[in-house]
C-alpha cells in the first residue's frame, strides 16, 4: 500500500461534543485573517464522507493552517494548507479544531 493509503486508512473523526474541547481548541472558522494554527481533528458536523474529503485536502493533525482572506457578510474563507488555498464555509471550517494558534513570520 501507499503511505497516503496507509495515512487515510488511519483516519479518525472525532464525535465529541463541543464542551469536551481544551481551552486552547477552536474551530477553523475561528482564526484571524493571517493568523496561522496547527490543524488538531475534524470533528463532529462532519459526515465521514465530507472528513474523509478534508483529509484528503491536507486538514489532516499536526499541519499548519492561515487564515488568508474571507468574503464579506459571513461567506466563505480562504485557507493556506499544504501550500495551496482552500475556500470553506463557515459551517466546513467550524469542524475542523484548531491549536496553537500563532503570528506568522515577517519574512516576506
Amino acid at each position: 500500500m501507499s503511505q497516503i493509503t496507509v495515512l487515510l486508512s488511519e483516519r479518525t473523526v472525532d464525535h465529541s461534543p463541543d464542551a469536551s474541547f481544551e481551552p486552547a481548541s477552536r474551530g477553523m472558522d475561528e482564526l484571524l485573517e493571517g493568523e496561522v494554527a496547527l490543524v488538531s481533528r475534524v470533528c463532529h458536523g462532519s459526515d465521514p464522507a465530507a472528513a474523509r474529503r478534508l483529509f484528503d485536502l491536507g486538514f489532516t493533525p499536526g499541519a499548519t493552517v492561515s487564515k488568508i482572506r474571507r468574503a464579506p457578510f459571513g461567506g466563505p474563507a480562504v485557507y493556506r494548507v499544504a501550500d495551496y488555498e482552500i475556500a470553506l464555509r463557515p459551517a466546513q471550517a467550524r469542524t475542523i479544531v484548531v491549536e496553537g494558534t500563532y503570528a506568522p513570520s515577517s519574512a516576506a
